[in-house]
Parts: C-alpha cells; sequence; structure tokens
C-alpha cells in the first residue's frame, strides 16, 4: 500500500480544562505539529490518556486531529486499543469513519490473553477495516507481549496489518522483527532508541519527545530515513537528557507537565489516578527544559 505511514508520529496529549477535554487547546497543539514538519500525528494514545477518556471523547479527539490534518501532509494515525476485542472493532470502525490515515491498538491489557488469543483479537480488530494498521507492543504496561511469531502470522494472514510499535525498548527484538518479516513497517515506540532503531532499518517513530520538540525530532527522524546516520545520532544523543527526564516519572505525566511549563499548554490537568509530578520531578522536567529551544512557545 502506498498510503502507509512512516517517518515521525506524534503520540498527542490531551489537554483537559476542568475536568472537559479542551477542544481549542487541543486543536492548536495538532497544527504546532503540522507547522513543524510532523507526518502523523497519534491522538488517544497511552500518551493521549486514553485510558480515562470517555468514549465520546476519544471519537472528538480522532475527529479534530482530522480536522486540523485536512489538506495537509501530516496524517492522523488514530488509537483503538481495548482489552475487549468487541470494543476495539467499533472504535476502530469509528475512527476510519471520521477519516482516520490509519490505526494503531495497543495489546490488550489486564486480562493476558495468550499468543493465539492475540493473533485472534488482532485478526478480528483489522478485519473489521480497511485502513492500513499497526499492531502496538508494550509489555511493561499492558502485561503481555505480542511474539515475533505472533507478529508474523498477522502480517501474513491480515493484509492491511503494515506493521508495529515497538516498544519493548529491547533492540534485539526489533532485530529479530525485521529479519523475520523484512516487508514489516517497524516504529520506534521509545524514544531513547529511535536512532538505534531507524538505523536498523526501522520506517519510523512515535514519539512522546516530539510534543514539546516537533521540529528537532522532525529532523532525527528526515535524517536517519535519508541515510545521513551522522546527524541523526547527533540529534539522538542531543536529546538523551529531555527524552530521560520525561519519563522520571509514569508517561504522559512529565511531558504534560513540560507542555504546561512551555506555556504550550494553559492549564495542567489530568484525569485520576494520574496526578501532576512531584515538586521535585517537576524542578528536574524545567531544568532540562532550559537546554532546548522550544518553538511556538
Amino acid at each position: 500500500m502506498s498510503n502507509y505511514i512512516t517517518g515521525v508520529s506524534t503520540a498527542l496529549i490531551t489537554p483537559f480544562k476542568n475536568g472537559k477535554l479542551d477542544e481549542a487547546a487541543f486543536a492548536k497543539l495538532i497544527q504546532r505539529q503540522v507547522d513543524n514538519g510532523i507526518d502523523a500525528v497519534c491522538p488517544v494514545g497511552t500518551t493521549g490518556e486514553s485510558a480515562t477518556l470517555s468514549y465520546d471523547e476519544d471519537m472528538r479527539c480522532i475527529e479534530i486531529a482530522v480536522e486540523v490534518c485536512k489538506g495537509t501532509d501530516t496524517k492522523v494515525l488514530a488509537g483503538a486499543g481495548s482489552n475487549a476485542t468487541h470494543e476495539a472493532i467499533q472504535m476502530a470502525k469509528n475512527a476510519q469513519a471520521v477519516g482516520a490515515d490509519a490505526i494503531f491498538s495497543v495489546s490488550p491489557y489486564y486480562n493476558k490473553p495468550s499468543q493465539e488469543g492475540l493473533y485472534q483479537h488482532y485478526k478480528a480488530i483489522a478485519s473489521a477495516v480497511e485502513v492500513p494498521f499497526m499492531l502496538y507492543n508494550v509489555p511493561g504496561r499492558t502485561g503481555v507481549d505480542i511474539l515475533p511469531e505472533t507478529v508474523k502470522r498477522l502480517f501474513d494472514d491480515v493484509p492491511n496489518i503494515m506493521g508495529i510499535k515497538e516498544a519493548t525498548g529491547s533492540l534485539e527484538r526489533t532485530v529479530e522483527l525485521m529479519a523475520k518479516i523484512p516487508e514489516l513497517y517497524v516504529f520506534s515506540g521509545d524514544d531513547a532508541i529511535d536512532f538505534p532503531i531507524l538505523a536498523s532499518g526501522g520506517k519510523g517513530v512515535t514519539s512522546v519527545t516530539s510534543n514539546l520538540l516537533p521540529d528537532i525530532k522532525s529532523k532525527l527522524v528526515q535524517a536517519a530515513l535519508s541515510g545521513d546516520y551522522k546527524t541523526a545520532k547527533a540529534i539522538n544523543e542531543e536529546l538523551i537528557d529531555i527524552n530521560k527526564v520525561l519519563f522520571c516519572e509514569s508517561n504522559p505525566i512529565p511531558i504534560k507537565a513540560a507542555m504546561y511549563i512551555a506555556g504550550l499548554i494553559d492549564t495542567l490537568e489530568y484525569r485520576l489516578p494520574l496526578v501532576p509530578p512531584s515538586v521535585e520531578n517537576m524542578k528536574k522536567i524545567e531544568a532540562v527544559m532550559k537546554k532546548y529551544k522550544i518553538v511556538g512557545a
């Protein structure tokens, strides 16, 4: 498929105001991503606090992303994950209906299905839509790991499954996936190792850091994909400190705080059980941010 997404995608935060989705702020954040060369935005993923969004809020976030990106080069890679397969199917269908260019779906959390269960789950969701579909493997959060053999079965059996957002943090896993399934689009799901994954043949990244630094992240990925590994490596190393501090507490607590410190969102609100970072960590985030130029802030 020529409409497969590559390059840098941003795992968008979801801004709240007085407990509700701040639609105007969300649209503004997406416009900033578009203006700074981001290839795709990812509404309602982990970073978007999808676990505490209502179904209507979830859909509204995807609609806003589609509205803002319409007529631009930036695509919408929408989240549609659940630990109930029927729910994930409905979410994927609705995301497609409102105009998402592609869908990514986190592995089912809490109920810990077998590899056969994962295969059946993803086959059912991806088969319910026509748009390109990405698996999303983040065992540190979900308690279940989509093994390379299962990824291969899915890639071979379901035509629109194009790739995987790989967030195990393991380079060995990435190398194995690309050796077993050369045509698979592997996206780095861990900011710290974007460069080595791209240099190993990865097709893109889904970044938390690019919420804050879309221009720098875009340059890194463009350099790597064009074979300029020296530049890409240098940028990746320049981002070590910010990548590290943005995971000093559970994502998206630090990135949302950083966006607030930068003045990119007016209110710092989370949905319980997430709460703002500790005073100590807030100071750490602020100190590290001083090392970087934040565009549009």
